[in-house]
């Protein structure tokens, strides 16, 4: 896996998505010049239309990353991956139909769009066909072995298995005795007893890397074994480390305290920390003001749909726990919970008004919240505030809960992007293994990653409740 930003990508999608890159931008100077070039040469032509193709190449990329043709995990079936190409061409004529109204010197003329179209595709489906059979097939993958199988080893074959484009083969796992974990999990693999052969096994598999994932190391650590095969170039990772490359959350259950101490991450620059503000002060300004008229309009609109105030006032809980009043549209019926107490929102919500159901579908319920980013109590991107009544419980219950509360709650975040809504303590564990994610790796590209990923989102009006 390659390193970018302090996030770690898969080599093989790295290469896959900028090879598209490539091929978009070659099938539309193809058509240029079957249809210019004869006349004009390559290279003058290339000189004059080269903007123009790349215009058309980068809105022909985003309009496959916004119909999730890059999440290899959502495009299984043949007829699914056409259906959405054929949407994201669609997209793609409409983006560009819009840019050529505002911008005509970019308009790269009507008969090389219509001759792009067919290159575009022929290339997509060849180049994707290319690049499921180097899934299938394991190619240009590292060759791994995972040296434990208990809990841990067991959650990283679970991931690996859901994970198709992962440029990593796990050869085979080496377990310290019989009977250990769930066989089912292996699917083939070849699974071998005892840690006195490891290094041996690594030489005759020609492993390049070995996934150490252990629940118990005292008394079973295989040191000698290891140290054998780090001095003769063998790439040893922790697992708990590699959990976190390969799925973007920590595994909190099971990591102890001195993991969390000893390991990379949590640092909070005073310099990047004053630059994510300002930047959400300058942008919270901007929305504000150029956001009011839908604003206006969405609070008439609740106030015609039923009785009650517009705005939807609680107390959250903030940085450093401190709590502080956030802001939203009042999308359920006026003392919802008079009846029940505290309870979280659950789909379908009885509660939801005919208009508040349409705001938390685009969720525009949250744009008041924007005055709490104004205000310093929030950011943009950070762990979503929750009640003090569920921190309460949640901080009894659930390890390491009370360590989101180091950076200031967000409009977004990165458990919001990678996690579905979720209204119970179960789906407060998961969202909180991407929280402290987030908050062990914060940066500002991080941070531009989960505002590129939200606006997808909520143009695709995933996620609502």
């Amino acid at each position: 896996m390659i390193q970018l930003f302090r996030q770690y990508f898969s080599s093989r999608k790295i290469i896959f998505v900028m090879g598209e890159g490539v091929l978009i931008f070659l099938a539309v100077s193809l058509a240029s010049f079957f249809l210019l070039g004869r006349e004009m040469g390559l290279a003058r032509m290339m000189e004059t239309i080269w903007p123009k193709v790349l215009i058309v190449s980068v809105i022909t990329q985003m309009s496959l990353y916004f119909n999730d043709l890059y999440e290899f995990k959502t495009t299984d079936s043949t007829l699914d991956l056409a259906s959405r190409l054929i949407q994201s061409i669609g997209i793609t004529s409409i983006a560009l139909a819009i840019i050529y109204f505002v911008w005509p010197d970019m308009i790269i003329g009507r008969w090389i769009f219509f001759a792009s179209l067919i290159f575009l595709l022929l290339f997509l489906v060849a180049w994707r066909l290319l690049y499921s059979i180097v899934i299938r097939r394991k190619l240009f993958s590292e060759k791994a072995i995972i040296v434990g199988f208990g809990k841990l080893a067991q959650d990283l074959l679970y991931e690996i298995h859901c994970r198709k484009d992962l440029s990593y083969n796990i050869a085979s796992v080496i377990a310290y005795e019989k009977d250990q974990g769930d066989k089912d999990l292996l699917r083939g693999m070849k699974v071998h007893y005892g840690f006195d052969n490891i290094f041996d096994l690594v030489e005759s598999e020609n492993i390049k890397s070995v996934i150490v994932a252990l629940d118990e190391k005292r008394g079973f650590f295989p040191y000698k074994q290891l140290l054998k095969c780090k001095v003769r170039g063998i790439n040893i990772i922790d697992g708990e480390n590699f959990y976190e490359r390969i799925t973007g959350k920590l595994l909190v259950e099971r990591i102890n305290p001195s993991w969390l101490i000893l390991s990379d991450g949590f640092v909070k620059s005073k310099m990047a920390t004053a630059t994510k503000r300002l930047i959400g002060l300058i942008l919270s300004t901007l929305m504000l003001v150029l956001l009011s008229p839908l604003m206006l309009l969405v609070a008439v609109a609740i106030k015609l749909d039923s009785r009650g105030p517009v705005l939807f006032s609680q107390e959250r809980v903030g940085k450093f726990e401190k709590g502080f009043i956030l802001y939203k549209f009042r999308s359920m019926s006026h003392n919802a919970e008079k009846q029940t107490g505290p309870v979280w929102a659950t789909k379908c919500d009885p509660r939801i008004t005919r208009v508040g159901s349409i705001i938390r579908k685009i969720r525009i319920d949250e744009l008041p919240q924007l005055w709490n980013v104004f205000t310093g109590e929030m950011s943009f991107v950070g762990p979503r505030p929750e009640r003090r009544y569920f921190v309460d419980k949640l901080i009894k219950t659930i390890p390491y809960y009370r360590e989101r509360f180091t950076v200031k709650p967000g409009v977004t975040g990165w458990a919001q992007i990678k996690y579905q809504y979720g209204a119970s303590e179960k789906d407060a564990l998961e969202k909180l293994k991407y929280d402290l994610y987030y908050i062990k790796n914060l940066s500002l590209a991080l941070d531009l990653i989960v505002m590129f990923h939200t606006v997808k989102i909520v143009l695709l009006s995933r996620g609502s409740r």
